[in-house]
């Protein structure tokens, strides 16, 4: 099993989520967090005075999938996400050593 993380501009969280359903992804979590990466913050100007925004806002999103699919998963995201500018984002891969459905007990594999 893996965890899928991946951190993109809030606009594409539509595009991403639908191109994630064909696959069979039943669930996934979305948080709203903010951060930079090279692209170091904007500038940006309110009220006739220009201030350094460091921290963009960005979407996180988390999926955990079966290994077999991650590879698809990471594509399918990246097709989605992609704008060809600064700040698309990043996608990390991680193993999931165990996974528990709390309602029914149900582990690893089946608790996906």
């Amino acid at each position: 099993m893996k965890l899928i993380m991946a951190i993109i501009k809030p606009f594409k969280l539509d595009e991403v989520q639908a191109a994630l359903s064909p696959l069979g992804i039943q669930g996934l979590t979305v948080s709203e967090v903010k951060g930079f990466g090279r692209q170091k913050g904007q500038t940006e100007i309110y009220r006739g005075a220009e201030y350094q925004v460091s921290f963009l806002p960005k979407i996180k999103v988390e999926v955990a999938v079966k290994a077999e699919i991650a590879d698809q998963v990471v594509e399918v995201i990246c097709a989605a996400a992609k704008t060809d500018k600064i700040g698309d984002g990043k996608v990390f891969v991680m193993d999931i050593q165990k996974a528990v459905r709390i309602r029914t007990g149900e582990t690893d594999g089946d608790a996906l």
